[in-house]
């Protein structure tokens, strides 16, 4: 859906535009009264966040002209209308999605992987890191990892060493990552593409200076960055068919996703993150982004209230089981991190065709326990 929670910016020249998107206000338990932000400084090199733009670039060249508009318009209206099926139903529908809302995002993820980096540690770097991204079909966390990888194997290149991704010693002992994207729609064509254009060094012309094409080099090797797409509703899925793509999963995120879940079935969302909590092994880590003051409608006794996407959340990760016959009474998850509201601001310099915007969002950062 059209991303909540956001500011536009525009690229060309960063003059900031009026929007307004404030959460609605409703009452709610555990309300806090005034929300406080947290601004998140900037930490991501300028240079190393246009690369990710120009991959959007590379990957959708023909994507940027004139019917753009007007497939988002289409495209706009069919989500309004919650007619996903339409809305992700052709290929020109998902490119003009990805190349309007998926470079904002992917470099505010690129934001949050970097400030999570701690929590992550030790990325193990004698097997792939695997990590499982649940309605990431618009390849804004694929683009936001590959960013976070570049980040780890720049880190890990002497000082003083020109970086070579190929052949450089510190790049072949980088860690690795396996990305799957598990989306209700099928996003194999994007994701493909998007695995291209990290992997690939990106096109010249051809008049482009010897130094110019001497320096142009893929993002990252295919050996340190490889991605799958799998098109599957997550609230039907078994638990069998769940756990077989999470059994291994070191990180799995929900990003923008969960409230949508919750606003299709909240029952079903409940159940969904139950057989999720079955499928992880011990110290894979959850990480749930969403707008913030999201809240989902809950009858109980035929009273309606609406309750916190985040306390949901916490309900059902959280509380221990009163079953006094169960044998596994105790907590499943530890909660690592979590705040209310953050901003991401992209910073001034940064070039794209279109306007790109801040991201507002709130975080929840979850540990599986034994």
């Amino acid at each position: 859906m059209a991303p909540k929670g956001a500011s536009a910016k525009s690229a060309k020249g960063n003059k900031s535009k009026k929007t307004a998107n404030t959460p609605k206000r409703n009452d709610a338990p555990q309300r806090s009264g005034r929300q406080e932000v947290t601004d998140v400084p900037a930490k991501i090199p300028l240079e190393l966040q246009q690369l990710l733009l120009n991959i959007f670039r590379s990957a959708f060249p023909s994507r940027f002209g004139s019917d753009l508009k007007p497939l988002l318009q289409e495209v706009k209206q069919h989500l309004y209308n919650r007619d996903f099926l339409t809305a992700f139903g052709k290929d020109e529908y998902l490119e003009a999605y990805v190349v309007r809302w998926s470079p904002s995002r992917a470099l505010g993820y690129l934001q949050i992987f970097n400030d999570l980096e701690d929590h992550f540690q030790p990325i193990q770097k004698s097997s792939p890191w695997a990590v499982v991204c649940l309605g990431g079909g618009a390849g804004a966390e694929i683009v936001g990892l590959a960013g976070f990888l570049k980040q780890l194997v720049q880190e890990d290149t002497p000082s003083g060493e020109e970086e070579s991704p190929e052949s450089s010693d510190a790049a072949m002992s980088a860690p690795k990552f396996e990305i799957s994207a598990i989306d209700i729609a099928n996003w194999t064509p994007i994701v493909t593409s998007l695995q291209t254009a990290i992997t690939t060094a990106p096109p010249l012309s051809k008049y482009a200076s010897a130094a110019a094409k001497e320096s142009n080099v893929e993002l990252l090797p295919p050996h340190l960055f490889q991605t799958a797409s799998l098109q599957q509703d997550v609230l039907t899925m078994s638990a069998e068919d769940l756990s077989a793509q999470l059994q291994n999963a070191d990180l799995v995120t929900i990003m923008f996703t969960l409230n949508e879940l919750y606003s299709t079935s909240l029952a079903k969302t409940q159940a969904f993150l139950m057989r999720l909590t079955g499928s992880l092994q011990q110290g894979s880590l959850l990480l749930v982004v969403d707008s913030p003051g999201s809240y989902s409608t809950v009858t109980l006794n035929g009273a309606e209230k609406q309750y916190p996407m985040h306390w949901l959340l916490d309900h059902t990760l959280l509380s221990v089981p009163k079953d006094a016959k169960s044998t596994e009474d105790g907590p499943k998850w530890e909660k690592v991190l979590s705040d209310e509201s953050r901003w991401f601001r992209l910073p001034e310099g940064l070039k794209y065709p279109i306007d790109l915007e801040n991201m507002r969002y709130q975080i929840h950062l979850y540990r599986r326990l034994p």
